[in-house]
């Protein structure tokens, strides 16, 4: 699909250099318009370029610079209309026939990604839960974005390495494994029942905190699981194939693809760290620790403490090498909540002042999201509505699932992530406003629209060369032309990777269509017999080309729709 605003600003970028060939970084400004009387999109480089003329002692008028302009745009089948408004405006009109290709290009070829300069091998780092505990809201937050923006690059053609850091090391396994040995102490024969193991934390947590000799006990244990002795190492492994298969349920439930790759992926890789931080003279003692400070902060990274341990700094340094030099990563990104933004800024700086990476090469992205306040309620509004007696009951556990997910998974993702939001039940269900449940209605809608009229996908295809997708009607051209931003939107995510974009933009096809249903007829039936006796092909066309959209965005978010609810 071609994108718009990148192709009208390549247009603009020309036409300016051809008015300006002396300054050769006039700027080139170019948006979709804040309302329909400023026309489609809007250029507004002429007062940018007034105000450089001024300070080069060139006496000019914006007006007349965007007229000048405007004379050098060349011939193109995109633009209806460009006139000069204001004080130097430019704004640009669609053409109806390109709309009208465009809609048919989606549906002749698919929904096609918007153009990336150069695909990349993307590894992204989300979800990252700690073994034996809980899945909190967090890591589930982490979860739904890491997922969302891997689909997202994998769309547009980059290859992705989707990683789960999970907390597989650390103090806290000696004790759980010492735990396990007293209580199980057959545990190399017989595999035993930890399955609570929320349970067996609190117990193990308890011992470690009241018996000083259990204390001991637990630190002998990280020793020897440090040096992977077998039987320890045994242990250990049963108490993360548990919480594997608590994990595994969550990512099946919610249609996630990870690898893992744990903190103790990267043990037997910190000392080279280390070791290549001190070569290049990084490292500094400090009171017996071994710290590495990055221009700008005051507080440095430790990669060594005191007593000859290595860190969370030591591991992720490790990590971020690794992914570098062994995974040829060249576009790194960590989905984490924003309180470890400060953390990821050392990270970054210090593999970056130490030649781990080449900031010019190789794009790195914390992508830090905010806090998830609570709220809990009851998932049972389709039985509310009495969807149960118009659906089987297939159809009703295919809806409730995808309106379940998909209402949480749309929650999160359609707030600023960088904000704190609400987790609210009745929100997230509410059949009006910017939800799921709205959207996936509106989706809906369309299916039932072609149910009525007889007509599928092959139908409509077949009909594509001898019927226009005319755009006449006011809504009809409000529908098509929004329609055809999609790319346009998932380069702006690409850029900032904010997926509430892609959510408000979604928001704003669904409420469209909303108002093409209520002012342009798709079926007309005969009022006493309700046989259908005229079907708008042009009109199903369009309705096509949206929901060819809506599922291609719906499966970004990792929203599965149905047809009916």
């Amino acid at each position: 699909m071609t994108n718009c605003q990148f192709t009208l600003n390549e247009m603009f970028k020309k036409a300016i250099a051809k008015t300006f060939p002396e300054l050769p970084d006039a700027p080139v400004l170019v948006q979709a318009s804040q309302g329909e009387k400023f026309g489609d999109y809007q250029c507004n480089s002429a007062m940018a370029i007034n105000q450089i003329l001024k300070s080069k002692g060139i006496n000019s008028n914006p007006r007349q610079i965007a007229t000048s302009i405007v004379a050098n745009v060349p011939q193109n089948d995109l633009m209806q209309k460009v006139e000069v408004a204001g004080a130097g405006f430019i704004n640009i009109s669609l053409s109806h026939n390109f709309v009208s290709s465009m809609l048919k290009d989606i549906l002749t070829n698919g929904v096609q990604p918007p153009a990336v300069p150069v695909k990349k091998r993307c590894v992204i780092d989300f979800s990252s839960p700690n073994i034996a505990k809980e899945m909190h809201v967090g890591h589930l937050r982490s979860t739904i974005i890491g997922e969302s923006l891997s689909r997202l690059l994998e769309f547009v053609g980059h290859d992705v390495l989707r990683l789960n850091h999970v907390g597989d090391w650390g103090t806290q396994f000696g004790m759980l494994i010492a735990h396990l040995q007293d209580k199980f102490p057959n545990y190399l024969q017989v595999s035993p029942p930890i399955g609570d193991l929320q349970a067996f934390y609190k117990e193990s947590k308890k011992r470690f905190d009241e018996d000083e000799a259990f204390k001991k006990v637990a630190y002998q244990r990280v020793v020897e699981l440090q040096g992977r002795e077998p039987d320890v190492t045994k242990a250990w492994n049963l108490i993360c194939d548990e919480s594997r298969k608590e994990f595994d349920n969550i990512y099946e439930r919610l249609d996630v693809t990870l690898i893992e790759r744990g903190e103790s992926f990267y043990q037997d890789m910190m000392p080279n760290v280390v070791a290549d931080l001190e070569r290049k003279g990084k490292v500094i003692e400090d009171e017996g620790r071994k710290v590495v400070f990055v221009q700008g902060y005051k507080v440095p990274l430790t990669v060594v403490k005191s007593d000859g341990g290595f860190t969370y700094d030591t591991s992720d340094m490790a990590a971020l090498q690794q992914r570098v030099r062994d995974e040829n990563g060249d576009w790194l990104i960590y989905v984490t909540d924003a309180g470890q933004g400060d953390h990821f800024k050392l990270i970054f700086g210090a593999s970056r002042e130490a030649g781990i990476y080449d900031p010019k090469v190789i794009r790195v992205d914390h992508v830090g999201f905010g806090v998830v306040l609570g709220e809990d309620k009851s998932l049972d509004k389709l039985k509310d509505k009495e969807r149960d007696k118009v659906l089987t009951p297939e159809e009703l556990k295919d809806a409730q699932e995808a309106v379940a997910y998909g209402c949480v998974k749309y929650a999160d993702l359609s707030h600023n992530r960088i904000n704190d939001y609400v987790f609210s039940f009745d929100k997230m269900l509410d059949d009006k406003g910017n939800t799921a449940v709205y959207l996936l209605y509106a989706y809906t809608r369309i299916r039932s629209i072609m149910r009525t009229a007889n007509i599928d996908r092959k139908s409509l295809e077949s009909c594509l060369n001898t019927t226009e997708i005319s755009l006449d009607h006011p809504k009809e051209w409000k529908l098509g032309k929004c329609i055809i931003r999609f790319p346009e939107i998932l380069s702006r995510v690409l850029d900032d990777l904010m997926m509430h974009t892609l959510c408000e933009f979604m928001y704003e096809m669904a409420t469209t269509l909303t108002e093409f249903y209520d002012n342009c007829y798709c079926v007309e039936k005969d009022r006493k017999t309700g046989e259908v006796i005229k079907v708008d092909m042009g009109r199903l066309l369009l309705l096509e080309a949206t929901a060819r959209v809506m599922e291609t965005a719906f499966y970004i978010l990792g929203i599965k729709p149905v047809t009916k609810m």
